[in-house]
């Protein structure tokens, strides 16, 4: 039993409304904010300082690494975003020497953080105290492309299932029938709903796919995308879809060293629509995410967090668009 449920059990409130008085939001009675005071008290707990004070300014944006381009684009609008409001973006990042998510998290506590933005990382990375202490506070937080399950927890998703089926439906209207699918570390979410989405087009329109043998794991970066189109083309595919626009370029790159020609030869579809996807030679057609409209959903929950008011934790998903470039054409016949 955790030290909120006990207080709360020996209040007789719910676990809700001890956040509430813990962080001086509004919506509690001054008998049920003495009552939770009073239970902390004949318990022996320290009344804690409201990790949220109204002069709290800092808001955390956790990222697991800035070489994909997608994360400094999301940073970018998120931090436009917060200054207007007067907060004070802290960016933190993964580091080669260690410094992790459950580092940035203590740090932040201690510096009384208004609250913490997840961009495309784990939230279950914190660790186990560090997320029980994140609920347990009731901080704001909101997450973006979770890499992990999560509940309980505001999130903002786009939505890879429409991604997965608008670049098959490309494909296949160009004639493509036999397409590969580049996806990142075997249980990261977003990974598995395109990939629970690319096994739904196959078997909605009747068609036999092996798809264990034309499905590929790495890791995000060029050269993951390298290692994994390499058996897939032994596989006879003259398509893929990747699941971020390194493992494009790495896919392209790859092929090219093999002596094949781009699309004639293996036509790719990226994910995210990253700057500078449309200078690539050839410019990566690619299913762009929203990330204006995301960014503003997250600071539309992140404020009514802050204000004290409930919001949902139902995912909030957003539809991508793809965008057709030249990576993509109608398939060399073969003879």
């Amino acid at each position: 039993m955790t030290r909120l449920s006990e207080v709360a059990k020996f209040a007789g409130v719910s676990e809700a409304s001890v956040r509430r008085v813990l962080n001086e939001r509004p919506g509690t009675t001054e008998a049920t904010r003495n009552s939770v005071l009073t239970a902390i008290d004949v318990l022996g707990y320290t009344r804690p300082t409201p990790m949220r004070s109204k002069k709290s300014r800092l808001v955390g944006l956790v990222v697991p690494d800035l070489q994909n381009p997608i994360f400094p684009a999301f940073i970018e609008v998120l931090c436009a975003a917060l200054n207007k409001r007067e907060l004070l973006p802290v960016l933190c990042t993964r580091t080669a020497d260690g410094v992790s998510e459950s580092t940035y998290i203590d740090m932040l506590l201690k510096q009384d953080t208004a609250g913490i933005v997840f961009v495309g990382g784990s939230y279950a990375d914190a660790g186990p105290e560090q997320c029980a202490r994140l609920r347990e506070i009731g901080l704001p937080t909101v997450l973006i492309n979770a890499a992990d399950e999560n509940t309980d927890v505001c999130q903002v998703w786009v939505d890879d299932a429409i991604a997965v089926d608008q670049s098959l439906d490309h494909l296949t209207a160009l004639g493509h029938e036999r397409i590969g699918l580049i996806l990142g570390p075997a249980g990261h979410m977003p990974s598995m709903r395109k990939l629970a989405a690319y096994v739904g087009y196959w078997e909605r329109r009747g068609v036999d796919v092996d798809w264990r043998r034309l499905v590929a794991h790495t890791v995000f970066s060029m050269e993951g995308g390298s290692t994994a189109v390499n058996r897939l083309l032994a596989e006879g595919v003259t398509a893929v879809v990747c699941g971020s626009d390194a493992l494009g370029l790495g896919a392209i790159r790859a092929a090219r060293r093999r002596g094949l020609e781009i699309p004639e030869d293996l036509s790719v579809v990226g994910f995210d629509d990253s700057p500078h996807m449309v200078v690539t030679e050839p410019p990566l057609t690619t299913a762009r995410q929203p990330v204006r409209a995301m960014a503003a959903a997250v600071m539309a929950s992140l404020m009514s967090q802050i204000n004290g008011r409930p919001v949902p934790t139902e995912p909030l998903l957003f539809e991508p668009e793809l965008i057709v470039r030249n990576s993509t054409g109608v398939p060399r016949p073969r003879g």
